[in-house]
């Protein structure tokens, strides 16, 4: 992939420094799907609780989109009712289960809604005024709607109020590093980027998803395949980077709804709001799944404030910086590649404990 913007080289021993773990308040703006599922709300919240620590200059709405999710199911549906294979189609035996399982619970394929990324953006800025709301704490003109859109090549940034935010914060005289903790598709943070590459020297991003740099395997991830080309352009143009991987690290951060009636529910308007969305969350829907009996969910967006709360909580090494293949797949790094940081484990009790804690004395 060519990239037609000129980012600044950092310095080594610069970029060592912005790398280490933060101590003390930090800067932080926050780049959401907000309403793509729940983990989201979960951590914005814990965030909002944690403004001794986080000093949060900024939210922004991330695009997201279920369509192509939406036209497999439909198309394995209607495969499916004709006694038709689903080989054709990708990952058919996963296709299968679900098929089956919405046959079971009596819900129709065409009836789910799957939603195109500006829809997707504006339920999320929506759902961040919310979770302020439930708070009881005042946006105070944080709150910005991102890109309607993913991009679309590799030297066409969308302009969005996020993205000016993000530069213009990342602009500023404070000497302070701004973290751009990133929990969606990066299209507004890349495009930042794009617009104004001199941000690349001047801010470090936390970014979630998929699997540890050394699997060999293909990347299935959400918050990845949303923007492909924002998340390979994210590795590529030496940003400071901080990634933790969703697959082994952040799936260990699981929910079970018996936690959530002893933890959350009642602690606050918030508490009760985030109850409701464990107990009401769409992706289980899409799934067919009716019952939390033995099951529980993954919080995946907890581990980007955790790792600037308290980066014992998420161990991690500097590595050099991998390339993201078109197929999804980690590609050793080429000599002379940049150094990133990355995550080999967390503190998953002790992430819940503090969440619990703070929601106890939520308004």
């Amino acid at each position: 992939m060519t990239i037609a913007a000129t980012f600044p080289a950092t310095p080594e021993t610069e970029r060592r420094q912005l790398l280490e773990p933060p101590s003390g308040p930090v800067r932080v703006v926050i780049d959401t799907d907000c309403h793509n599922e729940i983990d989201d709300q979960y951590a914005l919240a814990w965030a909002l609780l944690s403004q001794d620590v986080l000093k949060i200059e900024g939210v922004y709405a991330a695009p997201y989109s279920h369509a192509e999710r939406g036209e497999l199911i439909r198309r394995a549906a209607e495969l499916r009712s004709r006694g038709e294979s689903l080989d054709g189609l990708p990952d058919p035996e996963q296709l299968a289960e679900r098929i089956d399982r919405l046959d079971e619970a009596g819900i129709d394929p065409n009836e789910l809604e799957f939603n195109a990324a500006d829809v997707g953006m504006e339920k999320s800025y929506q759902e961040i005024l919310t979770v302020f709301d439930k708070l009881g704490m005042d946006p105070g003109g944080r709150v910005f709607r991102g890109s309607p859109s993913i991009l679309e090549s590799p030297d066409e940034p969308v302009i969005s109020p996020a993205a000016k935010h993000l530069i213009g914060r990342a602009l500023t005289d404070d000497e302070r590093p701004l973290y751009v903790s990133a929990i969606g598709a990066l299209t507004n943070v890349v495009s930042a980027l794009l617009i104004e590459p001199r941000i690349a020297s001047r801010i470090v991003v936390l970014w979630t998803a998929g699997f540890p740099s050394t699997v060999r395997q293909v990347n299935r991830s959400f918050n990845m395949d949303q923007d492909l080309i924002a998340s390979k352009l994210l590795f590529d143009c030496g940003v400071p980077l901080v990634y933790l991987p969703g697959h082994h690290i952040g799936a260990q951060l699981t929910l079970s709804l018996p936690e959530v009636e002893a933890w959350v529910r009642g602690r606050g308007a918030i508490g009760d709001y985030l109850h409701r969305l464990y107990t009401h969350n769409p992706i289980l829907q899409q799934r067919g799944i009716v019952d939390h009996f033995g099951r529980s969910w993954v919080i995946w967006d907890l581990i980007n404030f955790a790792w600037l709360l308290e980066p014992s909580w998420v161990p991690s090494d500097l590595v050099v910086t991998p390339l993201l293949g078109d197929d999804r797949i980690w590609q050793p790094p080429p000599p002379g590649r940049h150094l990133m940081r990355e995550a080999y484990e967390i503190d998953r009790d002790a992430i819940f404990r503090d969440l619990f804690i703070k929601l106890e004395s939520a308004p």
